[in-house]
């Protein structure tokens, strides 16, 4: 399948090859020809394979600022860690990656990402990853998924705009993170991080920021942020 970039549009030289979906190259060569792509286009390297991203619909925004509203609000009260949207991460030698919303742990909390030497891009799996999909069947829920367990992602969250629904894999129990009776999904990798799922479908930023409220004033949200303070490098 053809890149959608008319030629004209591209800011390349033409010493450096176009990217193509279904071009299966290395992680060092997808990222010596997408840097030379306008900003405002997307591919992504998943397991070897170039694949490049659709236009994003209303609904698909909608979630994602959602989404992204209740990361955010985590971050800014959680001392050691640093949360993304649409940022490029390097997995591996064969995935380079743009995840709608990322989560992770600091380096000099004890995180396992870093920057690269330019300090553009993350390199490394960040401890959380969020999509949101099309449905079940596309990518995300398949080799984008084996990718982000292969490469180290600890809890992987998904919601499929198509059924609608959740999906939040826990990769280190090898489990799927279920809601309680309220419809509460809780994070094991970042303690008192609630998603009030019902809410998140239902576009209620305000009952969203309400139930991660109650996480943040947890106890294991605060045993976690002692825990955070306890690593931190440098002191």
């Amino acid at each position: 399948m053809s890149s959608l970039i008319a030629p004209e549009r591209l800011s390349r030289s033409k010493a450096v090859p176009e990217l193509y979906s279904g071009d299966q190259l290395s992680q060092r060569e997808f990222h010596r020809r997408y840097e030379a792509y306008p900003e405002d286009t997307r591919f992504e390297l998943v397991e070897g394979t170039v694949v490049m991203s659709s236009p994003v619909g209303n609904v698909h925004s909608r979630y994602h600022i959602r989404l992204s509203q209740v990361i955010a609000t985590f971050e800014m009260v959680t001392e050691g860690v640093a949360s993304a949207s649409d940022g490029t991460v390097i997995l591996s030698d064969s995935s380079e990656v743009q995840p709608d919303i990322s989560l992770y742990l600091l380096p000099e909390f004890g995180g396992q990402t870093s920057l690269t030497r330019k300090g553009q891009y993350v390199q490394g799996a960040p401890e959380w990853v969020g999509e949101v999909s099309p449905s079940s069947v596309s990518i995300d829920l398949h080799q984008k998924k084996d990718a982000y367990q292969r490469a180290g992602v600890h809890e992987y969250f998904v919601l499929s705009v198509a059924e609608p629904k959740i999906h939040w894999f826990s990769f280190k129990s090898r489990r799927q993170i279920v809601p309680d009776s309220h419809g509460v999904y809780r994070s094991r990798a970042f303690p008192g991080l609630w998603i009030d799922g019902p809410a998140l479908l239902a576009h209620d930023g305000k009952r969203l920021i309400r139930t991660l409220e109650a996480g943040l004033a947890s106890r294991e949200h605060a045993e976690f942020v002692q825990r955070l303070q306890s690593a931190r490098k440098g002191k």
